[in-house]
């Protein structure tokens, strides 16, 4: 799975777009999918931090971070914006970060209170995708514009599908 700045160096534009949406409020917000230990989804409103190095979620003890440290699967979507329906999206793989300095420095980035039971996860990204959905200016039977990115190194996949709809 390719880490957020080889993602972005291999789609500037779709990175872009992404990183637009995540921060369209200021500081990141999106949802987090996580897989539960009974196999099922669960969704958590988080913070994510997108760095010229990575893509990084911040969690304190909770069912979310639970599930990553069992399994580290997840999906994220960017919060709706408040003038279209506009979308973004990623999945990958979330592992743990050890490195004390890293974790200072993203916490610091996002105000994390300190002396909380914090843990790091960089999210590598497999897919990403952007859709715009804005309808205002288009006729109205125009297409939906679709990018989609898939990491060729990931095991999974085979091919990349990168339409424009």
């Amino acid at each position: 799975m390719a880490s957020w700045s080889e993602f972005a160096a291999a789609e500037p534009l779709l990175a872009g777009g992404v990183r637009a949406l995540v921060h369209q409020y200021g500081p990141g917000l999106a949802y987090l999918a996580t897989v539960r230990r009974d196999g099922g989804p669960r969704v958590h409103p988080v913070s994510p931090v997108i760095t010229g190095d990575g893509l990084y979620c911040l969690l304190m003890d909770s069912p979310k971070r639970r599930d990553l440290e069992r399994d580290g699967r997840y999906s994220l979507h960017a919060y709706p914006p408040e003038d279209n329906d506009d979308e973004a999206y990623l999945s990958g793989e979330a592992t743990p970060v050890s490195d004390e300095l890293r974790l200072a420095r993203v916490a610091r980035a996002v105000r994390a209170a300190p002396r909380t039971d914090w843990r790091l996860f960089e999210l590598t990204v497999e897919v990403a995708m952007l859709v715009h959905n804005d309808r205002q200016w288009a006729a109205p039977d125009a297409p939906r514009e679709y990018r989609i990115w898939r990491d060729l190194s990931a095991a999974r996949h085979t091919a990349v599908d990168q339409a424009a709809r």
